[in-house]
């Protein structure tokens, strides 16, 4: 009887889980996962690149598309109500749901606009979705890039993008902003275009970048 009862009541907490739904305003955290009113929520089906994760563009530059991706998912909740409808708990203790804005799949956009994958170890909810993006050359589908789940166990991208001198990977763009200059790292390193007939040029360290008159982005 005691057996009976067990199974019972974990169905039952199976099936309230299922039916739950969390609304609310959103913080991100990373491309794949939110947290509203506290509780850690990670998108359904979908894998984008960790936050420290960097791929590489169709011109062969080096970028941040795991900070791509949050920035997109920033964009699709930035003073929104989120309802996500819950579909599972994670063994990190996160609710795994599909959320919505106004009606949105946001989980199915980011896969759109290719900052992320159908993970489907999990589901394949959104590979038409992933086949799209693939075939439109969106996000990170435009170069190089390591699948999320390969990546965080320890697989890296083979080639270092470089320069025309093959070893200066730091930008130094003039605009209406000063002279900046732009690292590997930096969001906006991959839409920053070197002229060297304005006086832009390469720089091999931060020291350097420093030394001739530039500065680091704000």
């Amino acid at each position: 009887m005691r057996l009976i009862s067990i199974i019972f009541f974990i169905l039952m907490q199976s099936t309230l889980l299922n039916a739950e739904t969390v609304t609310g305003r959103a913080t991100v955290i990373d491309g794949d996962t939110i947290e509203i009113h506290g509780q850690r929520i990670r998108l359904h089906g979908i894998d984008a690149p960790e936050s420290g994760q960097s791929c590489i563009d169709k011109n062969g530059s080096n970028y941040r598309c795991g900070q791509f991706s949050a920035n997109q998912m920033a964009k699709y909740v930035s003073g929104q109500t989120v309802n996500c409808n819950v579909k599972d708990k994670d063994r990190y203790g996160r609710l795994v749901a599909a959320c919505y804005v106004k009606g949105e799949d946001i989980n199915e956009r980011l896969v759109l606009e290719g900052w992320a994958l159908a993970y489907t170890q999990y589901s394949r909810d959104y590979v038409g979705s992933e086949e799209k993006a693939k075939h439109g050359k969106f996000g990170v589908w435009q170069g190089q890039f390591i699948e999320p789940w390969k990546w965080r166990k320890g697989a890296r991208l083979a080639s270092v993008p470089k320069n025309n001198s093959g070893k200066c990977l730091i930008k130094g763009n003039i605009s209406g902003n000063g002279k900046i200059y732009h690292t590997p790292e930096s969001p906006w390193y991959a839409r920053t275009k070197i002229n060297t007939a304005k006086g832009e040029r390469w720089f091999c360290s931060e020291e350097e970048a420093k030394a001739a008159g530039w500065r680091a982005p704000k």
